[in-house]
């Protein structure tokens, strides 16, 4: 093999392992690339999901404060309901 040819294939080996370096660096970029738009919308998602949670917890207190004003108004009919015919029974006697 003489010098020439010698370093000829140096050379070659030498610009395949670059293609193959650029290449590798390539994939790597992508994938973090990628990786960064992940995190983005599990960092939406969370937020998204705080802000559901809070309101659901809202809700929920609403929830039990209207249940208690059901109880509350269900009790007064009841009363006003036997007065009413406290005062029909009274007045039929």
């Amino acid at each position: 093999m003489s010098e020439g040819t010698g370093i000829e294939a140096a050379i070659k080996r030498l610009q395949v392992a670059l293609d193959t370096l650029e290449a590798a660096s390539e994939r790597r970029l992508e994938s973090e690339q990628r990786d960064a738009g992940l995190s983005e919308q599990v960092h939406v998602l969370t937020s998204d999901r705080a802000q559901l949670a809070a309101e659901l917890d809202s809700v929920a207190a609403r929830a039990r404060r209207l249940e208690t004003a059901n109880r509350d108004i269900a009790q007064r009919l009841d009363a006003a309901i036997e007065a009413v015919r406290s005062v029909i029974a009274a007045h039929q006697s």
